[in-house]
């Protein structure tokens, strides 16, 4: 199983060069052009505080994968509700290494204080299906044609959980750092 770990500065040319692959090749990221590193590290620097990233990393320290997650809508009554996406390098499919990232950054998620959780997933892709219905997410919507990408219109699905069902008022959300008991912002 891999190692996973909180993101840091240093990760963000390998987390990017990740993203820019899935880009270049798949439907999976509606991108059309490879981004920078620094508009990359931009995004992280914005939300890592709040909102968890990591990488998967083998014993041997090669880079296998990154997960992340940010706000799903700027209102303030969304805010106890995140978006998360995993991206997972091609030489590493299939082996556990979503569901790891998965399972750890839905961990860190939950001892934030965050209730509700959801990924979009351009469809078809059985894959990623099978990987969010795994760590008990349920598709909650399907968007028609709502990316054109590669000459194509292309579906997009949204899988959901509920990290908590309780009905009274919810807290306030925890940094990253509280969450964790250290500093995300490391280098």
């Amino acid at each position: 199983m891999p190692t996973i770990r909180l993101a840091l500065k240093s990760d963000i040319p390998a987390i990017n060069a990740l993203s820019n692959w899935a880009i270049r090749e798949t439907v999976a990221h509606f991108s059309l052009q490879p981004e920078p590193d620094e508009a990359m590290l931009a995004s992280w620097r914005d939300t890592h505080a709040m909102y968890p990233w990591l990488i998967a990393q083998s014993d041997a320290g090669v880079f296998q994968g990154f997960a992340k997650s940010g706000p799903w809508k700027s209102r303030r009554a969304y805010c106890w509700s995140v978006e998360v996406t995993v991206y997972v390098h091609p030489d590493h499919h299939r082996k556990g290494v979503g569901r790891s990232l998965y399972t750890r950054l839905f961990e860190i998620l939950k001892a934030q204080g965050y209730r509700t959780l959801l990924g979009g997933i351009t469809l078809p892709n059985p894959a990623s299906i099978a990987l969010h219905e795994a760590m008990g997410m349920r598709q909650v919507a399907e968007l028609p044609r709502v990316g054109h990408k590669f000459g194509n219109w292309h579906d997009v699905g949204y899988w959901g959980i509920e990290l908590s069902s309780e009905d009274r008022a919810p807290g306030e959300i925890q940094s990253v750092a509280t969450a964790e008991g250290c500093d995300p912002s490391a280098s």
